[in-house]
């Protein structure tokens, strides 16, 4: 199996851990990471993701972010939408995307406990869709 990651850059050193334990998932469960895209924040994961199946090169996808609590509701309202749009993305190409983004909501005290649990349940996902 062949997969992409996309990873957002806004939170990059505890995505790079998410990432590491995703690649180490992958090693696991021998999948072939064929791209990495790292993107400024989760907004961009939808697009980046369209783009990324639309060349037929893969067989599912990742995707590694983290969505915080901020004082504004800004942050459940755009985590509703991107997780929609990649609901619409999976069933648009009829391949799964494993979704490791913690939040919308993410306290602080949240986020470092979740990396690796998120990155690893994100590629088993695609594991189990992909039977």
């Amino acid at each position: 199996m062949k997969i992409g990651i996309v990873c957002t850059s806004f939170h990059r050193k505890q995505i790079e851990r998410m990432l590491a334990y995703a690649k180490d998932e992958s090693n696991i469960q021998d999948i072939e990471i064929s791209e990495i895209k790292w993107v400024p924040g989760a907004m961009e994961i939808p697009l980046t993701l369209d783009r990324m199946l639309s060349s037929g090169n893969l067989n599912a996808a990742i995707t590694l972010g983290i969505i915080e609590n901020g004082e504004t509701k800004h942050g459940l309202v755009m985590g509703q939408a991107v997780i929609k749009s990649i609901i619409d993305i999976q069933l648009k190409y009829g391949k799964p995307i494993g979704l490791g983004i913690i939040g919308p909501g993410a306290l602080k005290e949240h986020i470092s406990p979740r990396l690796e649990p998120h990155a690893r349940a994100a590629v088993n996902a695609i594991v189990e869709m992909s039977k």
